[in-house]
């Protein structure tokens, strides 16, 4: 409910004004001269004030005088509403900054106008302000983005929050570049699919992992699809405010092309051991990804489907699914449902 302060010495026209106000659902507090009117504004902030000019003790030009050199009351709107009708008169009063000048006796349809106009007026100019507010906060914490700590901080501060069931997909391939994400909590992968319809993981991305980056260009689109691997929350930002990010920092933007030099590097080794590999190099490397991508130490459990180490490995599942047996036998590995945990790192490391 919206407050109005009513600042008028004739008793009558007060109360009936207040009675006016009230039946429009309106709260009103009244005060029967200026010093006191003042008084009030400071104290119950009201959301508009209707004041008189001719006063005793203070006239209506000293109390909008007073209000508007208060930091606190200076852009509530203010109204008059009084009998001097000369031109001069309506123009002081404008001059010294009220919102509104209203003749009395005023129709009472005429009054409620002026007064949802100028509140809804005030609601538009606060909105505009919290807005500005937020974008020159926003601004100010773009430039003092210096690493790629202070990047994700930012995500974490400013990003959109999305969260994500198992195997939901995040963005595809071949799909316009919009956003850059970073892993809240849970695991990401990204991956391919050949002509021949299987499916190749480049990369997993775990807690605190950024990806996406194909959004620092223009007119980009993403180069694989990505999805969640478990339940998953994202924070992402968007294209626009990575350019911003980027424009203020230079030492971060090598940083970020030493992060997708690093992927690059990663998905041609990844290759490389999919081309000229054995089979028990490639499910040993890909069990060592995958325990560093998404545990803490190599001895906590991998929670992982077959067809995603598979995918990984480059090699068909069933060909996988034998290797692992071979590796459990060996006392390399423990097995139990998807869970796999590593029991002997040393053997696993030194498989050729």
């Amino acid at each position: 409910m919206k407050t109005i302060l009513i600042i008028e010495d004739d008793t009558v026209l007060r109360e009936t004004t207040a009675e006016i106000l009230e039946l429009e659902n309106y709260k009103v507090v009244t005060a029967a001269n200026g010093k006191r009117g003042a008084e009030l504004g400071k104290i119950i902030m009201p959301d508009l004030i209707i004041c008189d000019i001719m006063m005793p003790e203070l006239d209506g030009y000293d109390v909008l005088k007073i209000l508007s050199e208060d930091e606190k009351t200076k852009r509530i709107p203010f109204v008059f509403m009084s009998a001097k009708t000369e031109i001069l008169d309506i123009r002081k009063g404008m001059d010294l900054g009220a919102d509104d000048y209203l003749t009395k006796p005023v129709n009472d349809q005429l009054l409620i106008s002026a007064i949802e106009s100028r509140l809804a007026k005030a609601t538009l100019l606060q909105e505009e302000e919290n807005v500005n507010n937020e974008t020159t906060n926003e601004i100010s914490e773009i430039k003092q983005i210096e690493n790629m700590d202070d990047l994700k901080n930012y995500f974490c501060d400013y990003g959109i929050s999305k969260a994500l069931k198992k195997g939901e997909v995040i963005y595809r391939e071949g799909e316009f570049c919009n956003s850059v994400f970073l892993v809240y909590k849970g695991s990401v992968k990204s991956s391919k699919i050949d002509e021949f319809g299987k499916e190749l993981i480049i990369n997993i991305y775990k807690d605190d992992d950024l990806f996406g980056f194909s959004s620092i260009l223009e007119n980009a689109h993403y180069f694989e699809t990505t999805i969640a691997m478990e339940k998953t929350e994202l924070m992402y930002v968007t294209k626009n405010t990575i350019q911003k990010i980027l424009e203020n920092n230079y030492k971060l933007s090598l940083e970020i092309f030493q992060l997708i030099n690093d992927n690059l590097i990663e998905v041609k080794e990844q290759l490389l051991q999919m081309a000229y590999g054995s089979m028990r190099r490639k499910t040993a490397n890909t069990i060592l990804k995958f325990a560093q991508k998404m545990t803490r130490k190599p001895s906590d459990s991998i929670n992982i489907s077959r067809r995603d180490l598979a995918g990984v490995a480059g090699i068909a599942t069933e060909s996988l699914i034998r290797t692992l047996t071979d590796l459990k036998k060996e006392g390399i590995i423990e097995i139990e449902g998807r869970n796999i945990r590593i029991v002997d790192l040393d053997a696993l490391e030194s498989i050729n």
